[in-house]
């Protein structure tokens, strides 16, 4: 069995504060004289139901995380860690989603905190060998007009090298907000260059696809794995060739599916569609990019011939460099043609896939 760590792929869905290593989370509380809820510190994944009231905890950890990120040396050190555990995931491209709002008081403005990811992204992809783009996300759950700002700000700052902005989204409780309104901030996005990957398709199912396909026409959508829902819905966004960013992970930890099983992976894929797997929020899922491989091949049944097509189509999505993108690629085939099984992977057993196999029976209480 192929080690699925030396699978070379791309990190499209990563959430910058949803990165963080746990041991780092409690170090920076600690530092900061900040009580974290004790959920955040265990070795368990978030079981939450589905319904504004899950995702209102969800929020609330996610906030109590966020709030231990204050200043400059934190933020870099969030950077340099994500990538660092990108590359030793065989991860050779991270877009990583930062919304620089809750940063810029502590570091004198959304210039500044948005300017600090990038440097860091780019001494990060030195360090690493992981080139590191990043993308700007709004929040649905402020004013369309903030969105606008951000997006001009990411325009500002739009290229295809190493620690620039390669995209805009727009994130947060897709039940909340008016798709539409934010239809202007993406133009502006998209007017520079910038990818459009706006959230939908998880919280909520197919006819909210569509309205994020008419309104914000994206180029990938984060998660969209509700668009399989509806044959008709998933044909459309195959035609547009709009890729899914499906995060397995996420998806049972919010109550979209009782288990990882149950994630409709194999029917998007099969449909058509271009998928990209990726981890959202490792630091509240115990879930990283390697576990949403190891979903797709224990629990769907993907040969490996197949988890190589999803590694390509992530890498495909990516705004990588040519030179890094047909690097990836070259990489897949070299890993795809190596025959020996790897016992390092044979042996290991995933917590976080059995975590989420159990997800049915678990209490969704905890919301």
């Amino acid at each position: 069995m192929r080690d699925l760590t030396r699978l070379p792929k791309a990190h499209l869905h990563l959430h910058f504060t949803g990165s963080l290593r746990v041991a780092t989370l409690a170090e920076l509380a600690e530092r900061h004289r900040t009580r974290l809820p004790q959920v955040l510190l265990d070795a368990d994944p978030l079981v939450l139901p589905a319904d504004e009231r899950g995702w209102f905890r969800f929020q609330r950890l996610y906030d109590a995380a966020r709030a231990c990120v204050r200043g400059e040396d934190d933020m870099r050190r969030v950077v340099a860690e994500a990538a660092a555990d990108d590359a030793a995931e065989g991860s050779g491209r991270l877009e990583i989603q930062v919304d620089p709002t809750s940063y810029a008081p502590f570091v004198g403005g959304l210039t500044p905190a948005l300017e600090i990811v990038l440097d860091e992204a780019r001494r990060a992809a030195a360090a690493t060998g992981v080139e590191i783009g990043v993308v700007v996300a709004a929040s649905r759950m402020r004013h369309p007009l903030d969105a606008r700002v951000l997006a001009r700000l990411a325009a500002r700052h739009a290229g295809d090298g190493p620690g620039e902005v390669v995209g805009f989204g727009l994130s947060n409780d897709e039940r909340r907000g008016d798709t539409a309104e934010f239809a202007q901030a993406f133009a502006i996005a998209r007017r520079a260059g910038l990818a459009s990957v706006p959230h939908g398709g998880e919280l909520l199912g197919p006819a909210h696809v569509e309205s994020v396909l008419d309104h914000l026409h994206p180029d990938r959508l984060g998660h969209g794995v509700r668009s399989g829902e509806d044959p008709r819905v998933l044909a459309r966004v195959v035609e547009e060739g709009v890729a899914l960013e499906v995060c397995p992970a996420s998806n049972v930890s919010l109550g979209v599916y009782p288990t990882a099983r149950d994630v409709p992976l194999r029917t998007l894929v099969d449909a058509g569609a271009t998928v990209a797997l990726g981890a959202d929020d490792p630091l509240l899922f115990r879930s990283r990019l390697v576990d949403q491989y190891r979903v797709a091949r224990e629990m769907h049944g993907f040969t490996d011939a197949e988890l190589a097509d999803l590694a390509r189509a992530s890498i495909r999505a990516s705004r990588a460099s040519a030179a890094t993108r047909a690097r990836l690629l070259a990489g897949v085939d070299a890993w795809l043609a190596d025959d020996a099984a790897g016992d390092d992977e044979s042996r290991s057993t995933s917590g976080t896939i059995a975590a989420a196999g159990r997800g049915a029976s678990r209490s969704a209480a905890t919301g």
